[in-house]
């Protein structure tokens, strides 16, 4: 079994920055993409920003100068460092991780995992 959780939402005022890990574990081959979604209430889920094994990142226009995605892949753990947070910023951020996972010693299965999500609130 494969899971993902994720740390670091809270509470931070307009112009504040926090940092938001994802740790993947269970029996895991490789991870390749890894990323960040976000969603409020009545809105879609939508794609923050996302870093594949080979480093290359992509983002949303929304936070693109703002935010960084990061990856330790001896950790199995993704990172967005989160800068100049505005008040449209808040949502549960979802932490997204497609893994090569073994279901044998010697078969393996590709799974698409989703963690519970972490509250990020931006006071004005």
């Amino acid at each position: 079994q494969v899971q993902v959780v994720e740390s670091g939402g809270g509470l931070v005022q307009a112009g504040g920055s926090l940092r938001l890990s994802c740790a993947a574990s269970g029996s895991i081959s490789r991870i390749n993409v890894m990323g960040w979604y976000r969603q409020t209430p009545g809105k879609q889920r939508e794609l923050v920003a996302s870093i594949a094994s080979s480093g290359i990142t992509n983002y949303a226009d929304s936070v693109k100068g703002r935010f960084t995605i990061s990856r330790d892949n001896a950790k199995n753990t993704v990172y967005l460092q989160m800068n100049s947070l505005k008040p449209e910023d808040t949502a549960v951020y979802y932490c997204n991780a497609g893994v090569l996972g073994f279901i044998a010693t010697t078969a393996l299965r590709y799974l698409e995992v989703w963690g519970q999500g972490t509250l990020v609130t931006v006071s004005s």
